[in-house]
């Protein structure tokens, strides 16, 4: 049995003392004090995160959720899942997943939880709230949120995780409903960053990890992404309907800028869904206007004034008017059709 610290230090005592075994026992004590430290150390390094000692929780399986969430099984972790709409989850309880009834009950069988939900009122919920993750995380587990939400929310759950001896990292994501599929998504990720390098097994299932700092500056990132996607589509619709105005072959048109300056990734995703009427949601209309929502009232607390952005959040806010609200972002060609009195596809007047 080894001595106790105190007994450690009697015994140092005494080898003080006693000059003719001081020589032999001495550096027997120091051994079995560098012993003891060491052993401490080793416990607290994190287990490695692999299929075989790791679960995860998964908490929304919408549109991008199901996907991401069906990676990480086909990987072979084992996963619990919760939706509050339980048979949009059943395919990956299918797919040999656990079903949860509540956030509280994922969390208490996970290592991991990862949520992707709809608005910062659903994150403060399933994260915060009364039957929320971080009233069952063991300690040493982690919260991932996916979500676009409030920079201020991610820091605030940031500091009650740490509280509970957990971890959080905000990790929303680019890519759509393609990107989701083919686990190709661009991650933002923010937090501790020896967390977020832990959890590569993770990422990898899912794209691509961008490491942006600390809390919140995951979510900082990813406001940035959607201004700029939410001013590329305005041009991206405006050109194709002067190109059809001006009489050109609208498709021919759009594979000739593909090419060029004006090549981007939301021509690539949407230029043909759009020429095909083709508005299905990879990511809704009223999602986008949250996430633009929430950048606008960063840009005031900033004191930045950003008009392409607040051009951008109108033009979705007139598709909500109109009840198509559940449409995808490229159906923002339907405003900019009904401001011109016009339609893709009919003869240009």
């Amino acid at each position: 049995m080894r001595p106790s610290g105190l007994s450690t230090c009697l015994l140092l005592n005494h080898c003080r003392k006693s000059f003719f075994s001081s020589a032999l026992l001495l550096p027997a004590v120091a051994r079995l004090c560098s012993s003891s430290t060491s052993s401490s150390a080793t416990m607290a390094e994190p287990t490695p995160i692999n299929p075989s000692t790791t679960k995860i929780g998964w908490i929304g399986t919408g549109v991008m959720g199901r996907s991401m969430c069906g990676h990480l099984l086909s990987a072979g972790f084992s996963v619990t899942v919760f939706n509050r709409t339980p048979s949009k989850a059943q395919s990956l309880v299918d797919a040999g997943a656990s079903l949860a009834d509540s956030p509280l009950a994922v969390a208490a069988r996970s290592d991991v939880v990862f949520t992707i939900v709809g608005y910062p009122a659903d994150v403060r919920e399933v994260i915060l709230g009364a039957s929320g993750v971080l009233r069952s995380l063991r300690p040493g587990g982690v919260v991932v949120d996916m979500t676009t939400s409030d920079p201020s929310l991610a820091r605030e759950v940031a500091s009650a995780a740490s509280a509970i001896g957990c971890s959080s990292v905000d990790a929303p994501v680019s890519g759509g409903d393609r990107g989701a599929r083919s686990g190709t998504l661009a991650i933002f990720a923010g937090g501790d960053e020896a967390v977020v390098r832990r959890m590569t097994p993770l990422w990898s299932c899912m794209g691509k990890v961008n490491y942006m700092g600390g809390p919140g500056l995951g979510q900082f990132a990813k406001l940035g992404n959607q201004i700029t996607i939410a001013t590329t589509m305005v041009g991206l619709v405006e050109g194709m309907l002067y190109a059809h105005k001006a009489g050109l072959d609208v498709a021919l048109y759009l594979d000739a800028i593909a090419g060029g300056a004006a090549g981007s990734k939301s021509l690539d995703l949407y230029a043909k869904r759009i020429l095909k009427r083709d508005f299905e949601a990879g990511f809704f209309v009223n999602h986008f206007v949250k996430d633009l929502g929430i950048c606008l009232r960063e840009c005031e607390r900033m004191g930045l004034s950003l008009p392409g952005l607040a051009l951008a959040h109108q033009l979705y806010l007139s598709l909500k008017a109109h009840g198509e609200g559940d449409l995808g972002t490229q159906s923002l060609i339907l405003v900019l059709e009904r401001l011109n009195n016009m339609k893709l596809g009919e003869d240009a007047k």
